[in-house]
């Protein structure tokens, strides 16, 4: 089986280990990347490594940074000298580089696939309606990042083969465990600096939590100086630090320095969490979670972590509170956390389902049997 992907997503090295595992399942992988990805003003460029067993095409993008409009003008190149069974593009159907893959798949017989995160129910205006449209009827399946966005997928009309399969799953070697002997009480905000992710929910949090405990924001975005100017407004200099994303090859080193990991995001009319990713890293590094009851992030938790009501700070606190007076809790929630990681969102176990995915709709198309509408949950 030949499989060509075409994913944005992909410039991250860590990511890229599912293309490894698929790899070692006897897929034969080519995928096809940009050389960066802009976002929120910066240029997040693909990065070294994790790139055993599968080969890797760097190749030009248009309208860098705008996530609906963007294509690459190579693609029908790469699919002539690639000639895959089928294409995977790591985008939601309402985009142009969608769309366009699509039509270069649709005019060689090939097979083509999507991928959808959306958990939100949106009728898109012109031209991006047409795009869906098009694509829901010429693609062979769907991947869906979440039950959520299957479900959507469904209400739409769509009736070819869907499996709810995350999109990327962590490397268990490198988030793993580490011995933790320092002293206090360290909780983690790793991630966009937006107020849909909630730092400003976390600060209030904090504020009613012992002096001996201390909050790292790791991240970028518009929110930035208003949290630093509330840092230095309540006197926390000594306890809270900001700092820059990171490179996800160094978020493991960087979770192991934390006692809890917060993820409080809260819903708004167009969007709700729609997996929640530093909750698994964190989980596979053993390190207890704690997340709001925002979109996926339950499902993600399971009995692994503490859920609370989004937007609650008081209900927050007093998760951080119970985790901080409690060692206990802590080692269970670390070891229940690293047990459901194993078990599901391993890039190894994401592998074998998106295999198995692969298999099936291959079996669809070339045998011209009607598609079938069961989904193939991961969890």
């Amino acid at each position: 089986m030949r499989i060509l992907i075409v994913s944005k997503a992909l410039i991250s090295a860590a990511y890229r280990q599912k293309l490894v595992e698929l790899a070692r399942l006897g897929v034969e992988v080519h995928a096809a990347v940009p050389p960066n990805w802009r976002e929120a003003g910066r240029d997040q460029p693909l990065e070294p490594g994790a790139d055993g067993g599968h080969s890797l095409t760097v190749t030009p993008i248009r309208f860098n940074g705008h996530f609906h409009l963007h294509y690459y003008p190579k693609l029908p190149e790469i699919v002539d000298r690639v000639h895959p069974d089928l294409i995977h593009l790591d985008e939601e159907p309402h985009n142009l580089a969608t769309y366009l893959g699509v039509c270069v798949a649709d005019r060689r017989g090939i097979p083509a696939v999507f991928f959808t995160w959306q958990n939100i129910p949106h009728r898109y205006p012109p031209p991006f309606r047409e795009l869906e449209r098009r694509v829901y009827r010429s693609s062979a399946g769907a991947l869906a990042g979440n039950g959520d966005a299957s479900a959507i997928l469904r209400r739409k009309g769509y009736a070819k083969r869907v499996a709810v399969i995350p999109q990327f799953g962590v490397d268990p070697d490198a988030f793993a465990p580490a011995p933790r002997d320092r002293s206090g009480f360290t909780i983690g905000f790793l991630n966009r600096l937006i107020p849909a992710k909630g730092p400003a929910i976390v600060l209030d949090a904090f504020g009613s939590l012992p002096p001996t405990s201390r909050l790292r924001i790791v991240g970028d975005g518009p929110c930035t100086a208003a949290i630093r100017e509330e840092i230095c407004r309540r006197g926390w200099d000594s306890r809270v630090t900001i700092e820059p994303r990171v490179a996800s090859v160094r978020m493991p080193r960087l979770l192991k320095q934390m006692d809890v990991v917060v993820l409080p995001s809260i819903s708004t009319r167009h969007w709700k969490e729609q997996f929640g990713r530093i909750l698994v890293e964190a989980m596979a590094c053993g390190i207890p979670v704690v997340g709001s009851n925002s979109g996926e992030i339950p499902n993600v938790i399971g009995d692994a972590g503490l859920v609370v009501p989004e937007g609650d700070a008081d209900a927050l606190a007093a998760a951080l509170a119970r985790l901080h007076g409690t060692p206990a809790l802590r080692a269970d929630l670390a070891a229940r956390g690293r047990a459901r990681v194993l078990a599901r969102f391993t890039h190894a176990e994401i592998a074998r389902a998106t295999r198995t995915y692969y298999e099936r709709v291959l079996r669809d198309y070339y045998a011209f049997a009607p598609c079938q509408a069961s989904d193939l949950p991961i969890h």
